[in-house]
């Protein structure tokens, strides 16, 4: 009795805390890479123009420019990207659809043999992927998370992953321009800001990624300060130059 109520504890403690992340959305890549590129670029940017010692108008203008194109280049890459995705995936859904139709006892051959191939008894395997095969939809959904390694039911929206990115991008490319929309003449307050901004994204994507949150944050940290410290210099350089 100790054993079982033992195991039945295991179970329950199991069950409970027997949690995953949704790693399958999608909104969160564009959503966390449009932060980061929308705060490294910008940064970037405005902080090759400072280098080359131009007014503050000139700086904000720059910035301003840079939050649009960005932003919108963001948008239309990611809807392209995942509405080209998805087209290809439904493409592949189609196939398996008319192998259903065409060829369902070669369908169902082929299921039983992988539950087979996967140590399920053989008589077991066929029995198994004869119920599964009575619901055409059933099947070719257990055919495309079998074969292709998809969820016909989960497959991520180009309009969501468009917005996500718009925003993202937009709301970390601001970070940087704050500072001198609110009257800054000089380069360290928008510096400072998105270096806060930078550890800060690198520390949220810890949380999701179960990675440290301060080696994340310091990693995101150091290449934006890179970034920005190379353009910086190449600005001045150019602006010497042509100066």
């Amino acid at each position: 009795m100790a054993i079982i109520e033992t195991e039945a504890t295991l179970h329950e403690a199991h069950r409970d805390n027997h949690t995953h992340r949704d790693v399958n959305g999608g909104w969160l890549r564009p959503a966390v890479f449009g932060a980061m590129d929308g705060l490294v670029s910008n940064l970037a940017l405005m902080a090759g123009v400072a280098g080359g010692a131009v007014s503050r108008e000139t700086i904000v203008i720059t910035g301003l420019a840079g939050l649009a194109a960005g932003a919108f280049s963001m948008a239309a890459g990611e809807y392209t990207s995942v509405a080209s995705q998805r087209e290809l995936v439904q493409a592949e859904l189609d196939i398996e659809r008319r192998e259903l139709r065409k060829h369902p006892k070669d369908e169902e051959r082929e299921l039983a043999e992988l539950y087979a191939s996967r140590g399920v008894e053989p008589d077991l395997a066929r029995e198994v992927a004869r119920q599964l095969s009575k619901d055409p939809e059933q099947a070719l959904e257990i055919h495309a998370r079998e074969e292709l390694g998809i969820d016909p039911g989960d497959l991520p929206s180009p309009t969501v992953a468009a917005v996500s990115s718009f925003g993202s991008f937009a709301l970390g490319a601001l970070l940087p321009l704050l500072p001198y929309l609110l009257g800054a003449t000089a380069l360290w307050p928008a510096l400072l800001l998105a270096m806060v901004g930078l550890f800060a994204c690198g520390a949220v994507v810890a949380k999701v990624t179960a990675r440290s949150w301060w080696f994340s944050g310091l990693r995101q940290l150091a290449l934006g300060g890179a970034a920005a410290g190379v353009t910086y210099a190449l600005g001045s350089l150019f602006g010497a130059a042509v100066g």
